[in-house]
């Protein structure tokens, strides 16, 4: 059969891609890129934000209007069921915890789902970046998360399992690890291990690629951080840490159920920084969420001043299914929460912009993962820092260049 693969959300989401494309390749089936050609339309979907379930529900009427075979998985078909259904009545739901059933599912068969092992399977890569997710599911219960009821409780892979995983995608030309989980520290807590561990054996892989560790919960964090930062010594490992902070106000923290202060943010952000001087911070924050007073909010505006980080992801609050914080009162008016983005958006492009001008000058050598727009070319530096280069070069190259100029987002650079 010919399929159409459709993938939306985080890295988690991608690295199932790659194992549904592996495993309905394996079985002989054919990938196309349009939806005309296909029999058989696949969406892995997210539903983190209500804007995103919006855009969910969008392309599933573009789908029911084709007439042909729909499969939906992603994180909707656990906990939206019926929203589903009252589009696309006829599709075949997969829950994201069993894509490996894909196959089943596309032959008319209904599988048991009893196998929650997602290593070890076919996995097809076509750039030079590869998503691998670590563990299924989480330990936590964050009062505005929907997804850990799609993903389930935590399930670390077994260690050996990924590094043959890795080593795997190396052999197709994978230049770029993305290591990924809901969150990638809490990898070990139910098997006896750490994500240290795990970092320091994917280091051992001969070969020349990096590795870019997913997002950290500060909770998960805390517990097992010498060893993950002796594992982010090793030079394969990109100097880029993504640990989301959500406020910086305790309270709030306290409400949104996240089990640390900003006080354990700071320290574990400063830890990092006295070990590894280039490194590469981002972090999210969630702006509005119940209750949250205007002091509370600059409380997050000065913590932004004060750890400078390099990437600030901003997401409005968004009350999800199932979720207590959708029960909660205090609800804020939008027009508050969009000036609250507002400012936080603006001050955040300052600092941003302010960090990346600094490196002008400076030379860096630049893994190439992307092909740009106009005859450019992009990549990440050791700290993961993105340049485009007014060049074109081969994906998977590493070169030396000169940055030239910045962007709030990204340098500029130009081959030595």
């Amino acid at each position: 059969m010919k399929i159409y693969v459709e993938t939306y959300g985080c890295t988690a989401n991608k690295s199932d891609e790659r194992l549904l494309i592996g495993l309905v390749s394996h079985k002989g089936h054919e990938i196309v890129q349009n939806i005309a050609q296909a029999d058989v339309l696949v969406i892995l979907t997210c539903t983190v934000i209500g804007t995103t379930e919006q855009r969910m529900l969008s392309r599933l009427r573009i789908f029911q209007k084709t007439q042909k075979r729909i499969i939906v998985t992603g994180c909707m078909p656990t906990v939206q069921i019926d929203l589903i259904r009252s589009i696309v009545p006829q599709a075949s739901l997969l829950p994201c915890v069993s894509i490996q059933f894909i196959n089943d599912i596309i032959q008319g068969n209904k599988p048991v789902f009893t196998e929650t092992k997602k290593t070890m399977l076919p996995r097809q890569y076509d750039t030079v970046i590869a998503p691998l997710m670590i563990a299924e599911g989480c330990k936590f219960s964050c009062s505005y998360c929907i997804t850990r009821f799609a993903r389930g409780a935590l399930h670390s892979f077994p260690i050996q399992d990924i590094v043959s995983e890795v080593s795997c995608a190396v052999k197709q030309g994978c230049k770029e690890i993305q290591l990924t989980a809901q969150d990638t520290a809490s990898y070990g807590l139910d098997t006896e291990t750490n994500l240290g561990a795990l970092l320091s054996q994917v280091c051992t892989l001969e070969g020349t690629f990096r590795i870019r560790v997913g997002m950290m919960n500060p909770a998960t964090l805390k517990k097992n951080i010498n060893a993950i930062c002796r594992a982010y010594q090793h030079q394969k490992i990109y100097k880029f840490l993504h640990v989301p902070v959500q406020s910086g106000n305790d309270g709030i923290l306290k409400k949104m159920n996240r089990g640390y202060t900003v006080q354990d943010f700071t320290g574990l952000v400063q830890q990092f920084r006295n070990q590894i001087s280039i490194l590469t911070l981002a972090t999210d924050v969630i702006v509005g969420f119940p209750t949250e007073t205007e002091d509370q909010f600059k409380n997050t505006m000065k913590l932004i001043k004060e750890i400078h980080p390099d990437i600030i992801n901003i997401t409005r609050f968004s009350a999800r299914p199932l979720t207590t914080a959708k029960k909660m009162k205090g609800r804020l008016p939008t027009y508050v929460v969009k000036e609250r983005s507002r400012q936080l958006t603006e001050l955040c492009s300052r600092l941003v912009f302010k960090k990346n001008i600094k490196y002008i000058g400076d030379t860096a050598r630049v893994l190439i993962t992307e092909k740009g727009k106009q005859n450019t070319s992009k990549g990440r530096t050791e700290n993961y820092k993105q340049v485009v280069i007014k060049e074109q070069v081969s994906l998977g190259d590493i070169v030396d260049v000169k940055i030239i100029d910045a962007a709030p987002t990204y340098l500029v650079g130009k081959l030595i």
